[in-house]
């Protein structure tokens, strides 16, 4: 078997040292967004150390990347899926950092809150149930989620998202990015981390932005999609979708972070006003966009502003 090829990696303060496993090139690494971003977000902090006014911990002494070895790869088709990597990455006095990174990428996930027009107390948020290997369970209850493409942005994915597991079709403009609410308002400031949440950071680079798409239906509309949407299977037969009460998502979505992550973030957004502003806004706009439609048909695009089935 011939030997691992290496090459060099720059930006860093000194050359990087990369080496490569069978059956993915230094092209292939450096084009993947996953590889990109990692690196780049490791590159901003790794520099925040040399800052004499930012009171950064390990100031005195500063940590560096020295090596990173690509362990393994796994790919899906003829794109990157997953990348198992280990970084050397020390200071002066030969203190390591645990480097040991699975990279993946980012996912978005969705809280899709339902409730009726005569009620604002009375909610409704739709879960899937799917095969969850690595968790060991076949059955894993969780708010919808996917992975990002490298060409989409996080909105365009997470209705691209919502679609593939749930059937609904819901545009872009409708989504509010819990993640980058909260975050906006934080006294911690991290900019070069993504607005996202990370689930895993010891062990994983995945983040995921958590959006909201709260809509108010008639009781009846609700009612029947309970009917359609409990025990439902898309995508093949693996994935199962259920209607549950709001008030329960804390117990019933328990084992998944986002999820629970969703739910922290709705409450304390909501406690502070901030989601209500935003909807009263978004509705605003919309009554001005109608104001100056008045009288004219209904286009396509304007119909898919409303939630609508794909079955």
């Amino acid at each position: 078997m011939a030997p691992f090829k290496t090459f060099i990696l720059t930006g860093f303060r000194q050359p990087v040292e990369v080496t490569l496993t069978h059956g993915i090139t230094e092209k292939n690494l450096l084009e993947w967004p996953a590889f990109k971003t990692w690196t780049s977000t490791l590159h901003a902090n790794l520099e925040l150390q040399y800052d004499e006014h930012s009171g950064h911990a390990f100031h005195k002494d500063p940590f560096a990347l020295h090596s990173i070895e690509i362990q393994s790869v796994d790919w899906f088709g003829t794109n990157i899926g997953f990348l198992k990597l280990a970084a050397l990455i020390k200071n002066p006095k030969g203190k390591q950092l645990p480097g040991i990174c699975f990279l993946r990428g980012g996912s978005v996930a969705m809280l899709m809150i339902l409730r009726p027009k005569d009620s604002r107390e009375d909610r409704w948020v739709v879960l899937t149930e799917q095969p969850r290997v690595p968790a060991g369970s076949l059955r894993f209850l969780e708010i919808p989620a996917g992975m990002i493409d490298k060409s989409e942005t996080f909105g365009g994915a997470a209705a691209k998202e919502i679609e593939e597991e749930t059937g609904f079709k819901i545009p872009a403009s409708e989504l509010l990015d819990l993640t980058n609410l909260a975050l906006q308002q934080s006294e911690i400031s991290e900019p070069s981390m993504k607005n996202a949440m990370y689930p895993s950071p010891g062990g994983s680079d995945e983040f995921i932005p958590i959006f909201l798409w709260e809509k108010e239906l008639d009781r009846q509309e609700i009612e029947d999609l309970r009917g359609k949407l409990t025990g439902q299977r898309t995508q093949g037969e693996m994935i199962t979708l259920h209607l549950v009460r709001y008030d329960d998502l804390w117990r019933e979505g328990a084992r998944d972070a986002k999820t629970l992550a969703a739910w922290a973030l709705y409450e304390g957004l909501n406690r502070e006003g901030a989601i209500r502003k935003f909807q009263s806004s978004a509705f605003e706009a919309e009554n001005e966009e109608d104001d100056t439609r008045e009288g004219a048909p209904e286009s396509d695009a304007e119909s898919k502003t409303k939630p609508q089935r794909a079955d």
